[in-house]
């Protein structure tokens, strides 16, 4: 597993690294993902709604967190991203406290599919 922490505090782990093609900015990007928070308490998974997610990478339609730490996966990757306050939702509280404010998240994202732009 390759393991790297950007200047901006992002971590980067590729517990899987792909074989497909590489994801880049304005890429729609399918993915699976589950997020917690540093206690292990899990908010969101794609798994739990039996449906990927998909965006434009490097649009800002997601956290920056994700749209740093999605770029460079390859199909078939997987990824586990510890995403800083900063580059997630910062001081705001989320979901009725399901995300409370200034929370590091947790996301294991697996890169399904890219669409090519």
């Amino acid at each position: 597993m390759e393991n790297k922490t950007l200047e901006n505090n992002l971590q980067i782990t590729d517990e899987v690294v792909g074989t497909g093609a590489e994801a880049k900015a304005r890429d729609v990007v399918s993915v699976n993902y589950v997020g917690t928070l540093l206690d292990g308490k899990k908010f969101d998974s794609s798994y739990d709604r039996n449906q990927p997610f998909s965006f434009v990478l490097g649009t800002g339609q997601v956290i920056k967190g994700w749209d740093e730490g999605v770029a460079g996966m390859k199909i078939g990757g997987k990824r586990k991203l510890i995403i800083p306050p900063a580059l997630a939702y910062g001081d705001q509280n989320i979901g009725d406290g399901l995300i409370p404010a200034n929370s590091t998240l947790i996301f294991e994202v697996e890169l399904l599919g890219i669409q090519l732009q």
